[in-house]
This record gives structure tokens, C-alpha cells and sequence, in this order.
């Protein structure tokens, strides 16, 4: 990372005086250059106090310099090749998108891409001041083994099908439009018509945990609540989808509730979990492959199985635990598809990868 105080904004395609009305009416952010073999990305903001540029896990907040004494704040930022992250501004304590990037992820995050990063077809951009749509049909659950109610959305995508079980629904749902990119995906026959089931997390590290309640719930409470909604769901050939801590639990499922899931689409797993990791001083730094590794050198069985794995190519503390699982998984049985996005530990890396990869797991074996 490195700031740069000079007036090398015409590097960048920016034409004018920074700070000027005519600079700002031409302004976009971020912009990029090449830089060795990666690039060199310019970040822009628009204030009158100091601000940061804050990525999501993939680098520690980078200051903005002010332009003279201008309402111009920028940032020359070194980022690898390939490479697609999340980001917001800060200013004290409040965050903003960046309202020189059309593209975002919620009403206060944007979304970077470095040249060669590799497109995401059916993922529409969609601005910070952008409404996602949300699917017609709604689900109360307020079951007995998990504590609390949950709006649970469910979308039939080209008419419905098999379900897909997307962990951490209401990312899904409000950050990410999912909806929209599965409709596209399906309409272009790239993948058959499913039912989407949109699971919001209400404790993500007891939920995903591996432990056996949540899909206890899922099997005896939720899924027969998406059978009565009238939604077309084929629970036959059940998938699901979760990333970080959701994929963790996704493939736990497989392990211990083959008879409900077979098929898992898993970006960025949390395979380093084992039950003292949470509380550890470096919850990464525990044994390769964590309790999942564990499990499978114990002879666990996932004949019938097919698991896609994907990782972001930055995360490179998570690059062991993930492939450690991969080739185990592999060995138990399982047909095994692995991938790796031009991302870090972000969910706007991993969007292509699951529609690709709920694709696959419904291909005939």
C-alpha cells in the first residue's frame, strides 16, 4: 500500500484540476493502472474531514490524503493481480459506499475489481441507493430447536425445482442479488430451474458450528414449512450453499445428514474450526484442516456426494485448511470439483462461484 502525494491523477484518465467541479463531473473510483504485475488503484473521496478506505479481509485500512486544500481525498493503492474485494469509506465513525462506483453491496459498501479480474455474468451492478428485489413468498419459522423467529424468502427460479438452500440468506438477499442472478443464470440454460431458499443466521458461530441442531431444524421444521408454502421445491435433490462459516457447516451436513444432503456448493469453508478455535488466540493457527479433516481421516464415508470447493486465491492462511479438506473429501468418496477466486475472504469474490457450482452439483453424476 502506498500514498501518494503528487498530482499523478492524470495517470488515472482524470482529466481537470482535483477538486474543481469539472474534475468531480468527470470523476469515477475506483481507477487502475498497471503496476508490475499487478496494479496500481486510485480511490477518490469527496469531503471536508480525513477518511479511510476500508477492505473487507483483504488489507488493514488505508488513510486518504487530501489534495491540497481541496474537498479531494484520494489513495494510490497496490493490489495484486486479480482481484475482486469489498470496500467502504470512513469518516470517524461513519461508513459510506462510494458514490463514484455504481457498483455495491448494500447501502454502505462497494465493490472493486482490478482489470483482470475475471467477469461475474447474471450479477447485475447495482449502486449503493439500489433496491434488491426480494421474493414474493415469505416463511414465519419460529421452530423448537433453534431459538427465535426467522423470515425465511423463497424464490422459484424458472419455475422451481430442485432446492437450493443459500446459508446466510439475508447476505443474499440485501447485499448480493442472488434472486436476480440465479433468474439470469437459469433464463441462458445454464443451469436447470430451482427453488431458492433464502436462510438468514441469527448466531452464525453457534448455527454453523459443527453441531447437529440446525439441520435437525432444517430437516423436521423448515423444509416441510417450504413444501406447504406452494412453491414448486424438489427436495429430492436438495443443495446447499454457504460460505466461511456456512460452508463449514454445509459440508457437516454432508458428512452427518447424508440422507438430506448430497450436494454442496462450499466457498471459502472455515476448515480451520474445531471446538477450541473460536476462543483461541489465532483461531487459523490450529491443526490443518480442523474437525472436518478430523473426521474424514476417521473413515468417513461420502459415496453419493458431490461437493464443489472454491477459495479465494488471496485468503493464503486459508489455502491449507481448504485443501487439506479437498483431497479428503475426494478420498471418502465424494466427486470433488475445486476452483479458486480472484478474491480474498469477501463475498462479492465468491458470486460466480456459486452459481457455477450449484450447476454443477445438479449435473448428473
Amino acid at each position: 500500500m502506498r500514498l501518494v502525494g503528487d498530482d499523478t491523477f492524470a495517470a488515472f484518465g482524470l482529466p481537470g484540476t482535483p477538486g474543481t467541479d469539472a474534475f468531480w463531473a468527470a470523476a469515477r473510483s475506483p481507477a487502475s493502472i498497471p503496476d508490475g504485475g499487478g496494479w496500481t488503484t486510485l480511490f477518490l473521496w469527496r469531503g471536508t474531514g480525513a477518511a479511510t478506505v476500508d477492505f473487507e479481509s483483504w488489507s488493514e485500512p488505508v488513510p486518504l490524503a487530501r489534495f491540497g486544500d481541496t474537498d479531494c481525498w484520494y489513495a494510490e493503492v497496490r493490489m495484486p493481480a486479480r482481484l475482486r474485494v469489498t470496500y467502504q469509506f470512513r469518516v470517524g465513525e461513519e461508513a459510506y459506499a462510494d458514490p463514484l462506483n455504481r457498483v455495491g453491496a448494500g447501502g454502505d459498501r462497494s465493490i472493486a475489481a482490478t482489470p483482470d479480474a475475471p467477469a461475474q455474468p447474471h450479477w447485475p451492478a447495482v449502486g449503493a441507493e439500489g433496491v434488491l428485489p426480494l421474493p414474493r413468498t415469505r416463511i414465519r419459522w419460529a421452530g423448537e430447536r433453534l431459538a427465535g423467529r426467522r423470515t425465511v424468502r423463497v424464490h422459484p427460479a424458472g419455475g422451481g425445482g430442485p432446492v437450493v438452500l443459500l446459508l446466510d440468506g439475508d447476505d443474499w438477499l440485501y447485499l448480493h442479488p442472488a434472486m436476480t442472478a440465479f433468474d439470469s443464470a437459469v433464463a441462458r440454460g445454464e443451469m436447470p430451474p430451482v427453488t431458492l431458499v433464502f436462510l438468514p443466521a441469527r448466531d452464525r458461530e453457534a448455527e454453523f458450528a459443527c453441531r447437529p441442531e440446525l439441520w435437525e431444524a432444517v430437516r423436521d421444521e423448515l423444509l416441510p414449512l417450504v413444501t406447504e408454502s406452494g412453491v414448486n421445491a424438489d427436495l429430492d435433490r436438495l443443495v446447499v450453499a454457504g460460505q466461511s462459516l456456512g460452508g463449514l457447516s454445509a459440508v457437516y451436513a454432508a458428512l452427518e445428514f447424508p440422507e438430506l444432503v448430497s450436494r454442496v456448493a462450499c466457498q471459502s469453508g472455515s476448515f480451520w474450526w474445531t471446538p477450541d478455535a473460536m476462543g483461541a488466540a489465532d483461531p487459523l493457527g490450529g491443526p490443518v484442516g480442523g474437525a472436518i479433516a478430523a473426521r474424514l481421516r476417521e473413515g468417513a464415508d461420502l459415496s453419493g456426494a458431490r461437493v464443489a470447493f472454491d477459495v479465494g486465491e488471496h485468503e493464503s492462511r486459508m489455502l491449507p485448511h481448504c485443501e487439506a479438506v479437498e483431497v479428503l473429501a475426494e478420498r471418502a468418496g465424494a466427486a470433488v470439483r475445486v476452483s479458486r477466486s480472484a478474491s480474498g475472504h469477501d463475498r462479492a469474490g465468491w458470486r460466480h462461484a456459486l452459481l457455477r457450482d450449484v450447476a454443477w452439483t445438479l449435473r448428473a453424476p
